[in-house]
Order: C-alpha cells, then sequence, then structure tokens
C-alpha cells in the first residue's frame, strides 16, 4: 500500500464474538472519543435492516443484522489505530491477515450501499397485510389471471414474501414469492 492510500480512511471489516457487535461499536466510540482520533478511525458502523416481523398476529418493525459477527470500521490504518481496533474487547481481528488487514474495494462499498438501498425501498413498498397481484407466470390463477391476496409475511434476507391467496373452493393457500413478482395495488 503506497503512503498517499494510507493516508485516506477506508473501510475495514473487523470480525467480533458472536452478539458483541453492539458491545464493541460502543467501546470503539467510547475510545476514540476519549483518546480525540476522530480524524483517524473515521465512522464505525453495524450494517443493519429494518424488517416487518409477524407474531401472534401483531406486526413490529425489529433490526437484523446484515452481517452478524462483524463490524465496519472507516479509519486510517497504521499500527496504533490497527492495535486500538484489534484490543477492544470482543475483537477477535480484521478480515485479512493479522498484520496487514484488508480494505473493502470502492466495488464492495457501493455494492453494500446499493443493497441497503434496495431493502429500503422493498420495505417501504411491500408490508404484511397489503393487498397485492402476483406476476409470475408460475403462478397464474384458473382461467389464467393473476392471483390476488393478502401478504402474510416479507422475508428481505431472501428477497421473498409470502401470499395468502383464496383457491376456488374459499380455502386460503400461502404462496412464497419473490419480492419481485409482486406489487401492490
Amino acid at each position: 500500500m503506497s503512503e498517499s492510500e494510507k493516508r485516506v480512511p477506508r473501510w475495514y471489516v473487523v470480525h467480533t464474538y458472536s452478539g458483541y457487535e453492539n458491545k464493541v461499536a460502543a467501546n470503539l466510540e467510547r475510545i476514540v472519543e476519549n483518546r480525540k482520533l476522530q480524524d483517524q478511525i473515521v465512522d464505525i458502523k453495524i450494517p443493519v435492516e429494518k424488517v416487518i416481523e409477524l407474531k401472534n398476529n401483531q406486526e413490529r418493525e425489529v433490526e437484523r443484522k446484515i452481517f452478524p459477527g462483524y463490524v465496519m470500521v472507516k479509519m486510517l490504518m497504521d499500527d496504533n489505530t490497527r492495535y486500538i481496533v484489534r484490543n477492544v474487547r470482543g475483537v477477535t481481528g480484521f478480515v485479512g491477515s493479522a498484520t496487514d488487514p484488508i480494505p473493502l474495494t470502492e466495488q464492495e462499498v457501493e455494492a453494500l450501499s446499493s443493497d441497503f438501498a434496495v431493502s429500503k425501498e422493498e420495505q417501504e413498498t411491500i408490508k404484511v397485510g397489503d393487498y397485492v397481484q402476483i406476476n409470475d407466470e408460475g403462478f397464474t390463477a384458473p382461467g389464467g389471471g393473476m392471483w390476488t391476496g393478502v401478504v402474510k409475511s416479507v422475508d428481505y434476507d431472501n428477497k421473498t414474501v409470502k401470499v395468502g391467496v383464496v383457491g376456488m373452493y374459499g380455502s386460503e393457500t400461502v404462496l412464497e414469492v419473490a419480492i419481485d413478482k409482486v406489487e401492490t395495488y
């Protein structure tokens, strides 16, 4: 890595013990504040997405970690900052070698940003309880029409939605369909 590249903050991935992501981020933020390292450790993120869960017929919004066990840190990498981050309680190391952590590439950062944007857009358009039409040729109703139904659950990780449709004999059937194959009406 050249000297000019070392002076630009880059995103690094820090591996943590499972369930320690929030503690690691909070401890690292506290260290940055106490030691006045804001110009060296610029940003700390735990990638999460908000999802709607249906439990006991109650809809609630919860945050789900996109990469459990990992924290993203935007920092100027040098021996001091690497030592500080590496020695936060709950951190097991950086992604890459112990002496030379590998920063995320610009393409990886852009891909993460677009994935988050897509998830938020999907969350705004499809929600539990919405009336939707299934636009998938694999799910055609008798007579060639499209099925319509009510969204029962949304799985943003797998980009699928379960839709309850009423069949010919009045019984409800739940179909699992890709999110991009349904539209609200």
